[in-house]
């Protein structure tokens, strides 16, 4: 009787995403989310690269002539910079090399998703305009150009960071490349023992911009023989790097995992000096096409000079060498599509272990009980040792002991599986407190792996929102995702009121009394969240991480309660003051109401009152507004795609993909799920057929 029930339990979990009628047909459910049934793998990369294409179509084709690198012969000499870039590290050459070293099948998986984005375009030929029509026909090259273009030049090594003067040098780990925000990301695993189901329960929260670009999500459910997933991943890219199974899940949130180095030659006549000895620059001419206003098109060539580091760049000029691991392993893709299909935790470690994704934390929970979280990533081992600010900055190029020719193999990647505390968490921190009780210690590590920052704000909010011993329901879990509450305020505000109590100051008299009465959470209807973030802009700076005006800095040895403290009440006092008078000004009141300020837009003219907001101030309902406009303001970034599960049996799965999951203009998918997000709502997932087919806005064949 056991046995038997065991099996049906089984057959139920097996089933439960996908039913085995497979037809190569793209089924669009009523929010356009593509589900793609296929009778073999390279099928069904063709059906997910036809569902993208009609999506995403402008973005998709845009995203490929630029991983090219022959965007300004397509569209004009602005994009020129980034051509050159990538053709100074032979990235054209290197995605032709990295498609050739796919299996046969990932081969025929890349052409099949390519041949799936030209049968859409051929089939739909005013879908994009003709000035993107340059790009077509899309190869399976291409496919692998822009998965290169945006894992190693967008992620590890982008432009706009590799290329900035040394003196202007500031890494701040994430974002601050120069053709596009790479952003941040929550993720969640909850183990079995802190659920009252008794069942794993994961999140998945990237945070990107909302602006249509290579940073784009978009929702899919893939089903072929031995591959069938849920989830999500940036457009362009043929396999899901968010994705679950009937038996386990995972996400990413990006870390701050050297990857690239730069390196200050120093010249000498002939070349640059390497431990002591001149070296002559190797020498090639590249060129590049660039479209002229008339529409004609003008080769320009240059010489591209690589040291044995890399390519060189004059940067304010003086020479830079820019190296970056990880360009012998071609199989990031392999390795997603691989993590999908595992079925066990084995399965999916035997993928991370090859060691080819480039960076990202990854958090992982399964129907077995496990969660996981390693920050991941091609690492340099430096034999020479060096701290993650000394790599992160301008390193001396005259010395061939700081050229790392090795990796950081996946066991000295720092990692915890299923430790005491039930839960792993990442807000795009290091990962020390990545479960609470710590079981992380940095001493185990070298120093260049992770820096010594202190854990932000809405990292400490996350690890605190899982710490405990109770058990959450899915409920629970969801509530605690939604929560508005600033962990700044919660810690701060009693401070302040303390500092600015005995003031006649009416400006202050009057801040004081409505953050009194402020129940600290970031709600359409609060009247005073506009006034605390006000003021914490001043007190802990624009980017809310300076710690000067606090009476107790971060320290690891207590990382979820510091900073804390005002060290100076008469400052505080007065930048309190200086906050009413700026609302004020800005608003005509110093207690606007948050959502009629704070709006959720798509682009769009529809708007939805906001909440949440800046992860600086503690909040992990993460929303980054753009600057104000005539006293309002909209998304910039923060809560794509949000995607909660457990391993129950059925599995429970909701979702929402903020900016909806179409970018095409006159789309009816660009806005639709932006009331969800303003009344704290998901969407059950559909994963089995028939709820598909429940929920049909149209099929068709590819």
């Amino acid at each position: 009787m056991k046995i038997a029930l065991l099996a049906a339990c089984l057959l139920a979990s097996t089933a439960a995403i996908a039913a085995p009628s497979l037809a190569d047909e793209v089924l669009w459910d009523s929010y356009g989310v593509p589900h793609i049934y296929a009778d073999s793998e390279a099928g069904a990369f063709k059906g997910f690269g036809w569902a993208q294409a009609a999506s995403h179509g402008n973005i998709l084709l845009r995203m490929y002539g630029e991983s090219r690198a022959r965007a300004a012969e397509y569209w004009g000499a602005e994009h020129a910079p980034l051509d050159r870039y990538l053709i100074a590290h032979d990235a054209p050459e290197r995605s032709k090399a990295w498609y050739k070293a796919q299996t046969p099948q990932m081969r025929a998986n890349l052409d099949g998703f390519a041949a799936g984005i030209n049968a859409y375009l051929a089939a739909h030929p005013d879908h994009v305009p003709a000035e993107l029509k340059r790009v077509l026909p899309i190869t399976g090259v291409d496919v692998m150009a822009h998965a290169h273009r945006l894992m190693q030049f967008l992620y590890v090594a982008p432009m706009g960071r590799m290329l900035t003067p040394p003196a202007d040098f500031k890494p701040t780990g994430i974002g601050d490349n120069g053709d596009g925000d790479a952003g941040g990301s929550n993720g969640w695993a909850v183990a079995p023992q802190r659920t009252s189901d008794g069942a794993a329960m994961l999140l998945a929260n990237p945070h990107l911009p909302w602006a249509p670009s290579l940073l784009t999500y978009y929702e899919a459910q893939i089903t072929a023989p031995g591959y069938s997933v849920y989830g999500a991943t940036q457009v362009g890219l043929p396999v899901l790097r968010f994705a679950f199974n009937n038996n386990l899940g995972f996400t990413n949130t990006v870390n701050n995992m050297l990857g690239a180095t730069r390196f200050a030659l120093e010249e000498a006549p002939g070349g640059y000096l390497l431990d002591g000895k001149v070296m002559a620059y190797r020498r090639v001419t590249k060129s590049l096409l660039i479209r002229q206003s008339d529409g004609s098109l003008k080769r320009e060539s240059f010489i591209q000079r690589h040291s044995v580091h890399g390519p060189v760049f004059d940067v304010d000029g003086k020479p830079i060498a820019v190296r970056i691991a990880g360009l012998d392993r071609p199989g990031v893709l392999q390795a997603y599509l691989d993590m999908g299909k595992a079925q066990d935790f084995a399965g999916f470690e035997s993928a991370l272990k090859r060691v080819q994704i480039p960076s990202f934390n990854i958090v992982y929970a399964d129907r077995a009980g496990h969660v996981f979280h390693i920050s991941n990533g091609i690492l340099p081992r430096h034999k020479t040792g060096g701290t993650h600010a000394f790599w992160a900055g301008i390193v001396p190029g005259n010395r061939s002991d700081l050229i790392s020719a090795e990796i950081e193999p996946y066991e000295s990647l720092p990692k915890a599986l299923d430790p005491p505390g039930g839960f792993v968490q990442n807000a795009n921190d290091t990962p020390w407190v990545n479960s609470l009780p710590r079981v992380i210690d940095p001493k185990d590590y070298p120093a260049y792996v992770a820096p010594p920052q202190p854990t932000s704000l809405r990292a400490q909010m996350s690890a605190r929102l899982l710490a405990g011993t109770d058990k959450l329901s899915f409920a629970e879990f969801q509530r605690r995702k939604l929560t508005t509450t600033s962990l700044m305020a919660e810690r701060m505000k009693p401070a302040l009121l303390a500092a600015v109590a005995s003031s006649p100051d009416p400006d202050i008299a009057a801040a004081r009394d409505l953050l009194t009465g402020w129940d600290n959470r970031f709600e359409p209807d609060s009247r005073a969240a506009i006034l605390f973030e006000e003021w914490a802009t001043r007190f802990a700076g624009p980017n809310l991480n300076d710690q000067a005006n606090y009476a107790r800095r971060w320290t690891l040895d207590d990382p979820v309660n510091t900073p804390s403290g005002i060290k100076d009440n008469a400052v505080a006092t007065a930048m309190l003051k200086a906050a009413a008078q700026a609302v004020t000004a800005r608003h005509g009141r110093v207690d606007p109401r948050y959502g009629d300020v704070s709006r959720f837009s798509a682009g769009e003219s529809l708007t939805f009152p906001g909440h949440g907001g800046e992860g600086g101030l503690g909040l992990f309902r993460t929303i980054s507004w753009k600057p104000w406009q005539t006293g309002n303001r909209v998304p910039e970034a923060g809560e794509t795609w949000v995607n909660l599960i457990q391993f129950t049996t059925p599995m429970k799965a909701i979702a929402t993909m903020s900016y909806g999951n179409s970018s095409q203009p006159g789309t009816a998918h660009r806005s639709d799920q932006l009331n969800l997000l303003s009344e704290k709502r998901f969407r059950s997932l559909w994963l089995t057929r028939t709820e598909v087919e429940r929920n049909l806005e149209k099929r068709e064949g590819y």
